[in-house]
């Protein structure tokens, strides 16, 4: 057991401010939240707060671990002055020099990176075209070892390798949601991770891989995820190539329920969107790389019921890129407002209950203790009703200084509970042999 005193307990959605409280974790869930809630209860560890913030864990619900050793990548790297060049130039030669050994690292760095910045839980979507088999293998051990919260699924795509590679990332797809099964069913599961059925995009899957994964959704329970409408160019092909807009394609092939992702969504239009709503599905926005890519913004997050944040690769640090949807949609004429994107933020949380069948994103009785304890000294009064300006003007990953996932201490006092020295030694080694390979890769 493990409790918290004198905490100003602050929520996000929707927004509450209470100091004084207590907060009870046992087990994995939070036992009991509230003034004097830990009274003569005894714990393994008592941290008194001192009237410091906690507030829930946030939810980064679309990512690419896969692109963790890309920063600053000196490998050659051609003009790319669009979309399509970009992603031949850079992504899919960084994805095809991917092995078992950099993909460990990458991964890793990717889950410290979050918890350090008092993100949670990752969404994640991943690929490795010359590391298929055990690719989400990979991706789950490096979530219970820095005890991250998250999911993955592999991006299955015909890019590379035509029908051969179409079903060997639906098989691992498959292979990694019935290994959840199967520890869920022996009581081995550790509650962390979880997976979704993955598809990169719609221009690079065809009619065949969609049946593909539209009968490993059907087979394994799972929500879709993929990229769609990211550029204009994801558009134009559905229309050329299939002569029906993207998300009718999609549900065509019976991808989109209550557990489905779909990433970007720019250029879709109203039909799209109403479509989105009636399979209750979510769209995912993600201004920081949309911004890096040059592909537009997004304009329309206001005409679905569901939207959550993601960063697309951008690391994850969920204060930024709040800050960003937030300053981008201003900047691009946009409605939205502080409270519309922290409740979007928050949705995220949605996301996670859809799939991991729990309660998340509310320090109360009953949630997932996944929560984060902050240095954040508010200037100005910080109150219900101005939770989200703080959070746009003032609060920042900076302050965050103690992590809780799953019930268990991810991060104290801004030091992890094991050394990480060695992690990120390899993950340089790897970060430069992965370079080396790319060079070695023509777009």
């Amino acid at each position: 057991m493990l409790i918290i005193k004198n905490a100003t307990v602050v929520n996000f959605a929707p927004p509450s401010v209470n100091a004084g409280w207590d907060i009870v974790i046992d087990g994995d869930t939070i036992a009991a939240a509230g003034p004097g809630a830990a009274e003569g209860l005894s714990a393994d560890e008592v941290w008194d707060a001192a009237g410091a913030v906690v507030h829930p864990g946030l939810v980064c619900s679309h990512n690419h671990f896969y692109s963790g050793l890309s920063r600053g990548v000196l490998a050659d790297i051609p003009p790319s002055p669009d979309f399509i060049s970009t992603l031949k130039n850079l992504w899919w030669r960084l994805d095809r020099g991917i092995d078992r050994k950099i993909l460990k690292s990458s991964g890793e760095i990717c889950c410290l990176d979050a918890i350090k910045n008092g993100t949670t839980a990752v969404i994640d979507h991943h690929a490795s075209p010359s590391f298929i088999e055990g690719s989400l293998s990979v991706m789950k051990e490096a979530f219970e070892r820095t005890g991250l919260r998250g999911m993955s699924c592999f991006e299955t795509t015909d890019r590379n390798g035509g029908t051969d590679e179409l079903k060997a990332g639906t098989a691992e797809n498959v292979r990694m949601a019935k290994e959840l099964d199967a520890e869920k069913a022996a009581g081995r599961w550790s509650g962390l991770f979880e997976c979704h059925i993955g598809g990169h995009a719609p221009f690079t899957v065809s009619e065949e891989g969609m049946k593909m994964l539209g009968d490993a959704v059907e087979e394994t329970g799972r929500g879709f995820h993929i990229h769609a409408a990211e550029d204009k160019y994801d558009v134009s092909h559905s229309h050329h190539k299939y002569g029906e807009d993207l998300l009718v394609r999609l549900d065509r092939h019976g991808l989109l329920n209550s557990k489905a992702l779909i990433a970007h969504g720019l250029y879709f239009s109203d039909a799209e969107r109403r479509i989105l709503d009636e399979r209750n599905s979510f769209l995912v926005v993600n201004f920081r790389s949309n911004m890096n890519n040059n592909v537009g913004s997004q304009l329309h997050i206001d005409d679905v019921k569901n939207a959550a944040l993601g960063t697309d690769g951008i690391g994850s640090d969920m204060w930024e890129e709040f800050k960003f949807a937030f300053f981008k949609n201003r900047d691009a004429g946009g409605p939205l407002w502080p409270g519309d994107f922290l409740q979007i933020l928050s949705n995220g949380n949605t996301i996670l209950e859809r799939n991991f069948d729990s309660r998340f994103g509310r320090i109360e009785q009953g949630y997932k203790a996944d929560l984060v304890l902050s240095d954040y000294t508010p200037p100005t009064p910080l109150k219900a009703e101005n939770v989200a300006g703080h959070m746009a003007f003032g609060m920042s990953a900076v302050s965050v200084r103690s992590v809780v996932i799953n019930g268990n201490v991810a991060l104290r006092d801004r030091e992890f509970p094991f050394d990480t020295t060695e992690i990120y030694a390899e993950a340089r080694e790897n970060a430069a042999r992965l370079w080396e390979n790319m060079n070695a890769i023509k777009p």
